[in-house]
């Protein structure tokens, strides 16, 4: 009879943190500060505006998870899909967000400044913001830069891997230091940080090398984001950021959105995935190939042996709440928020497969203690303070 009691005193308890949980996250401000489903979905034709098999992201599911505000990613690899080059590029998918845009008037608004956003956020439409992903499509040309804000891009991420002529990427900066002509931001990458800044562009120094990063925040008068980014001390890997960089965004106000990537969240999945990579994948495909003797099956079979070997290691939600609380413990809770990276990754924590899944983020916040004045800085607050204080 007494562990009958304590069972359902348990039962009573979670429900009541379930409901807490639900309502706190329908009241606060999801913003997630990156998203590629432009370049994964929509690019191959798929309908955003309807629900999707395939993928992380749709506007059903958006609503689902209860997202207010979302950055749809530009993006384009360094080299061109196109004749015309990687701006061409850039602006063919800023077409293709304006058309879903227009085809769905009662879902979502393209914003384009602070009033937008929280007139769609006061209206319950998905407020669309464009950043775009990668320097390099602003093809060296400021009047590139300049029609792009003119499109509606609210950031502009200085570098992808790739290195542009102004600015060096993270990958450049640590795996091909030895091929740099020069390490961080020429005088016209501090022109561009400068030019963003005018307009009212968010400086966004994801994937920027160290030595960029320094410079952008010396040469930033406004608030920076870091629109998909992890912490370096959980999981050290170049695209993640150390303790210095975070308090520097602290000291300038500027706000660190976790990336929800495995291999940036987790020490022992990136571990497991580089030596299965780089040490049992010749293997491994030599003997699968004795079995099926066709690339595409043998592509297959390898995504499969991978995925299973590496189940063990993957991480969980509280993996990555281990993030945001290492950088609310190093620098505040005014300084972190929600960069995904939906549809943009191949490995997800447990239990955040796609976009409906935002509410456990809330409850695991709520289970570590977190007030719900700090969630809602955390689930969107602080990224729409450095909205307000870079946006036109």
């Amino acid at each position: 009879m007494k562990l009958l009691f304590t069972w359902g005193v348990l039962l009573a308890c979670n429900l009541v943190m379930a409901q807490r949980s639900d309502k706190l996250h329908k009241k606060a401000v999801l913003v997630d500060g990156h998203n590629d489903v432009l370049s994964a979905q929509v690019l191959g034709k798929q309908d955003i505006s309807k629900r999707l098999t395939k993928g992380h992201s749709d506007l059903d599911r958006w609503e689902e998870g209860g997202v207010d505000v979302q950055f749809f990613s530009v993006f384009t690899g360094p080299k061109a899909r196109n004749a015309e080059g990687v701006f061409k590029d850039a602006m063919e998918q800023i077409d293709s967000l304006e058309q879903i845009v227009v085809r769905n008037p009662d879902r979502m608004v393209l914003a384009k400044n602070y009033k937008d956003v929280k007139q769609a956020i006061k209206q319950k439409k998905l407020a669309a913001l464009i950043g775009v992903e990668g320097g390099h499509m602003i093809e060296d040309d400021m009047d590139k830069l300049n029609t792009l804000h003119q499109r509606g891009m609210r950031y502009l991420t200085l570098t992808w891997n790739n290195s542009t002529s102004w600015a060096t990427s993270a990958m450049d900066e640590t795996q091909r230091s030895d091929s740099l002509t020069h390490k961080g931001l020429n005088s016209f990458g501090v022109q561009v940080v400068k030019r963003l800044n005018e307009l009212g562009i968010l400086v966004d120094l994801s994937h920027t090398g160290e030595q960029t990063f320094y410079d952008a925040v010396a040469a930033s008068s406004k608030p920076v984001i870091l629109s998909h980014s992890s912490v370096w001390a959980i999981c050290p890997v170049f695209r993640n950021v150390k303790d210095e960089q975070i308090k520097a965004v602290a000291k300038n106000g500027g706000v660190i959105c976790i990336n929800f990537y495995s291999g940036f969240i987790s020490k022992a999945y990136d571990e497991r995935l580089t030596q299965l990579n780089k040490i049992e994948k010749p293997r491994v495909q030599d003997s699968l190939w004795q079995v099926h003797k066709d690339s595409a099956l043998l592509q297959q079979a390898w995504r499969i042996y991978l995925r299973n070997s590496i189940t063990d290691v993957q991480p969980t939600i509280n993996d990555l709440i281990d993030h945001i609380d290492y950088i609310v413990k190093l620098v505040g809770d005014d300084y972190v928020g929600i960069g995904s990276d939906y549809d943009g990754i191949s490995a997800l924590p447990k239990g955040l497969e796609d976009v409906t899944t935002y509410p456990k983020i809330t409850a695991a916040l709520l289970e570590k203690g977190y007030s719900k004045k700090s969630i809602r800085k955390i689930l969107g607050g602080n990224v729409l303070r450095v909205m307000k204080a870079n946006f036109k």
